[in-house]
């Protein structure tokens, strides 16, 4: 299976699965023409798409799903309570075919993956992050969460590659100058999540069979790559865990261009 993140970052999201036969986007929060030029650098095309999977309403997760939607008539895939937020988010009007409800915990297949959304803990309507699976190998996008749980870690295990949130790093967060209640926001349980908490977070489900590490979703204010990079690097190595970082291939997700293809 490949695995790429197209772009991921505060100020737009979207990350790439797929096999020979299926191609999938999780989510669409950067332009069209920045998605068409993303799957090409990978010798993937927009019309190929079999669907979208949307995360979350948020518009750095949204911005770009109505036009390429509507352009390649790729069908939507979210909640019911995602999807009734896209269409007051003046994306513009997308055809109600296009829009397929899904929910958490709830396995569907689309085309040769099986797809299982589970839920986080963001304020959003109805959020979910995402696990894909071909049959033999299983990839993850989760972002977008204050907290994680033990249902969390149990939707994580046994994973080839993920996509993690490391937004923010808390110290450049609470002196940056950001509003108050917005740095509250950040912090809180419906936020997102810090370097250190995705190091923790990665503790829990690092396992022999995981061949790529992304860290996605950085802030563009309150972080940046090699603060994220070292930090969850030294929550790995120092962690309660039988693995140091450098066991395994620990990259950050660029908010501006594709990552590294990843083929698992």
């Amino acid at each position: 299976m490949d695995f790429c993140s197209i772009a991921s970052g505060s100020s737009g999201n979207c990350i790439f699965a797929g096999t020979d036969n299926t191609g999938i986007l999780i989510d669409a929060g950067i332009s069209g023409k920045r998605i068409e030029q993303g799957l090409n650098s990978i010798g993937r095309k927009s019309a190929e798409i079999s669907g979208i999977l949307v995360t979350h309403e948020h518009s750095d997760h949204i911005k770009g799903l109505g036009v390429i939607a509507r352009k390649h008539h790729i069908p939507i895939y979210a909640t019911p309570g995602t999807i009734r937020e896209i269409k007051r988010s003046g994306l513009g009007t997308i055809d109600e075919g296009l829009y397929r409800e899904i929910h958490a915990d709830e396995p569907f297949d689309l085309g040769d993956l099986s797809i299982e959304a589970f839920e986080i803990s963001h304020d959003a309507v109805e959020p979910v992050a995402y696990r894909v699976s071909d049959g033999s190998r299983s990839v993850a996008v989760v972002t977008d969460l204050g907290v994680y749980t033990d249902y969390t870690i149990r939707h994580l295990q046994g994973l080839n590659a993920v996509l993690l949130e490391s937004n923010h790093d808390v110290n450049m967060l609470q002196v940056g100058r950001y509003p108050y209640y917005l740095k509250q926001r950040i912090l809180g349980n419906r936020g997102h999540l810090s370097n250190e908490t995705a190091g923790q977070l990665l503790c829990e489900i690092l396992n022999d069979k995981l061949k790529g590490i992304f860290l996605g979703h950085l802030s563009q204010e309150n972080n940046y790559e090699e603060l994220a990079y070292q930090t969850v690097c030294a929550e790995v190595t120092l962690g309660d865990n039988p693995y140091k970082s450098g066991d395994f291939p620990i990259k950050v997700a660029h908010r501006d261009r594709p990552s590294d293809l990843l083929t698992v």
